[in-house]
């Protein structure tokens, strides 16, 4: 799955060079102009680091930060043509991995992210291999060092597609997961419009499967032009 940068500036120059040399390092970049969309586009998509410009009209860049720090834990780097240290110690106070004042050369740029990006997934991969591999939900169980799938006594036969799908969902209860996210943890290819398709017929199957034994309970609520969600009922 391709690494996702998000970069928000309101200095158009500033924020489509930022991208022009991610996009030569091949990561994906989702750029934005002030914070407001930028957020939006948190919750809707799986970003790996953010790039926020500390000065922006609607939103400051330190706003977004502890918006996004109230859920999420990816890198955010601070971009700020300020020089003063109490800007420094506000950013990395609320959250902060790093700080680069403007002007910037854009290898430095590229070495801050890098650096940031290793130790985050260094970080991550601990955090996966103590995981737990039993989860519950309404009365549904899912084990992933057996890969079953139980509703009380009663087993779901899964595909390993669906058990996947339903896999990420639960653990992300609560949250809407797009359906560009779903393609890309469970396929590992980068995902296209036509994908939607595939998406959403695996996500039918597993709520006949589902719906069978459970009953009318739906656990896999759609959230319409955004994606798929389990909540806790």
């Amino acid at each position: 799955m391709s690494t996702k940068i998000l970069v928000v500036d309101d200095e158009k120059e500033i924020a489509d060079f930022v991208e022009l040399y991610l996009k030569n390092e091949n990561f994906d970049v989702y750029k934005f102009y002030n914070g407001t969309d930028a957020l939006k586009c948190v919750k809707e998509e799986h970003i790996d680091l953010a790039l926020l410009d500390v000065m922006m009209p609607d939103m400051d860049g330190f706003s977004l930060l502890s918006e996004i720090r109230k859920d999420y834990t990816f890198p955010v780097v601070m971009l700020t043509a300020k020089t003063g240290s109490m800007d420094k110690i506000n950013g990395l106070t609320l959250g902060a991995d790093d700080y680069i004042e403007k002007p910037f050369e854009p290898l430095e740029l590229m070495a801050r992210v890098k650096a940031q990006l290793r130790r985050y997934m260094r970080y991550n991969e601990a955090g996966r291999k103590e995981e737990q591999d039993v989860m519950e939900i309404a009365g549904l169980a899912l084990n992933k060092n057996t890969h079953q799938c139980t509703y009380g006594d009663e087993e779901i036969t899964l595909t390993p597609i669906e058990f996947k799908i339903l896999w990420i969902l639960i653990s992300q209860k609560g949250k809407v997961i797009s359906s560009e996210s779903l393609f890309e943890q469970v396929w590992k290819e980068k995902y296209f419009k036509n994908n939607n398709n595939t998406v959403m017929v695996h996500i039918r199957h597993l709520r006949e499967k589902l719906g069978a034994v459970m009953g009318h309970k739906e656990l896999i609520k759609t959230v319409w032009g955004v994606g798929y969600k389990i909540e806790e009922s």
